[in-house]
């Protein structure tokens, strides 16, 4: 048995008032329609349709290249939009149908779904809730027996059946072979004058086939996101869902409420994060670690036991028993080693700094090599730009570099090389020497004087 989602994404989604289409915009740092593909295929789907209509040039950036894509060019309703997908529905196939933009669906409760559809070897299995108001919901109609009768579309309800407080979340397991069959017998004979995917339950219905519904969901997971309002809504949920999972596993998180951690991002037991915290991306942070306030980290990979204190890092690879910052800025391509010591006003660029390492204020480290036991002054530039092109430093193990130092690209600095204070070094410095570049002092006395008595004439 092969599961397969087929993912309504064609809709332009007119009330987000954006250029993008609806399902491209994020909710906790991964697009709405992402958000599906990956729970259904946490869920046990082998396969993805994803049924694509206004702005299908930008979704098909966005979703995985594996995905497989139908064009819907025309909306007509849900079950044209199935329909579209029909060359990919095969008869052994089970199918889920899925809604782009509701991102906050759960593993659990599509598992759930399956094994409910399979157990009682249902053709059509219908995911439901129960809510007080179901206003503007297809409803669920049931039998004497309890059995699936019907879903009624709000707009062709009436009095009695708009009554019905279990409504449809527009997820669904069909059997392959069924489906298809089914999506043939549509007509848009309703008030929308749409093909209904809901009408295909009715035709199995009729045919004698055993249809079903699972009341296996809350309205919470069913939200439908058509507004920024509605989206800011799914935000504040799957923030939260995220930093309560982090917590089950161990990570202690100050502030829920001021910290922003994106879906993707893995988070070490006994690491403490304190508010203003935002952990982006495909970032792994360690075991023990401080992740502290106000920090941003995207992208990148933190070992065990290290310190981020105010900093922000990007793209980059932090050892482990390293600190950085206060106010660090590492940005992408940085690759720092352990015990390391990136200090306050410290900024590296595509550079690798070894162990035991230190810079621990004010300096500027791009487009270099660090090695091992080396000492970075305070105010150091490694000036690797010549106005066109970008050049490297090396500086190798036990080397020690003086405060307010230049070293300008390419240039190597030696083993246990020595740069004095405030030296501007443009050529290679040799293993265990000491090079200085910088002008000799001069003091000329009386000279304030002499100034002060020509300014005044």
């Amino acid at each position: 048995m092969n599961f397969k989602a087929i993912i309504l994404a064609a809709g332009k989604g007119t009330r987000m008032k954006s250029k993008h289409p609806k399902v491209v915009h994020k909710v906790c740092g991964k697009e709405m329609v992402n958000h599906v593909i990956d729970v259904s295929k946490k869920s046990g789907v082998e396969d993805v349709v994803v049924i694509l209509g206004h702005g299908s040039e930008t979704v098909k950036t966005q979703i995985p290249q594996d995905s497989m894509i139908a064009m819907q060019t025309e909306q007509l309703g849900t079950g044209h939009a199935v329909l579209m997908a029909k060359e990919y529905i095969n008869d052994n196939d089970t199918i889920v149908v899925l809604c782009g933009d509701t991102p906050l669906v759960k593993e659990e409760t599509l598992k759930r779904l399956f094994d409910y559809h399979i157990e009682n070897q249902y053709h059509a299995t219908v995911l439901t809730t129960k809510v007080e108001n179901p206003t503007g919901y297809g409803r669920i109609i049931r039998d004497e027996n309890e059995d699936l009768l019907k879903i009624v579309e709000q707009k062709d309800a009436n009095e009695e059946e708009k009554k019905a407080k279990e409504i449809n979340s527009g997820i669904y397991c069909f059997d392959g072979k069924s489906l298809r069959e089914s999506l043939d017998l549509l007509d848009n004979n309703n008030a929308q004058g749409e093909y209904y995917l809901t009408d295909t339950i009715k035709i199995m219905r009729d045919k004698g086939q055993k249809v079903g519904a699972y009341n296996g969901s809350t309205i919470e997971e069913l939200m439908g996101v058509n507004s920024r309002v509605e989206l800011s809504k799914a935000e504040e949920i799957m923030r939260r869902r995220i930093n309560e999972s982090h917590m089950v596993n161990g990570v202690t998180i100050i502030d829920v409420n001021s910290t922003y951690i994106e879906s993707d991002v893995e988070i070490g037991n006994d690491t403490i994060v304190y508010p203003g915290a935002m952990l982006k991306g495909n970032t792994k942070i360690g075991s023990s670690c401080i992740i502290g306030m106000n920090s941003s980290i995207t992208n990148s990979t933190i070992g065990d036991y290290t310190e981020v204190e105010s900093s922000t890092i990007i793209d980059s690879t932090v050892g482990e028993n390293t600190t950085v910052g206060p106010y660090a800025y590492l940005r992408p391509k940085s690759n720092i080693g352990n015990n390391v010591k990136i200090g306050d006003f410290v900024e590296v660029k595509n550079a690798t700094i070894e162990d035991n390492s230190k810079a621990s204020h004010l300096s500027y480290i791009g487009d270099a090599h660090v090695g091992k036991n080396v000492n970075i002054g305070c105010g150091v530039v490694f000036v690797n730009y010549d106005g066109k092109n970008k050049f490297k430093s090396v500086v190798k193990d036990g080397a020690f570099v003086g405060s307010n130092s230049n070293l300008v690209a390419p240039v190597t600095v030696e083993e246990k090389g020595y740069i004095a204070t405030g030296s501007t070094i443009t050529d290679d410095v040799p293993q265990g020497a000491l090079a200085i570049a910088r002008q000799k002092q001069v003091v000329k006395t009386g000279w304030v004087e002499k100034k002060d008595s020509k300014d005044n004439k």
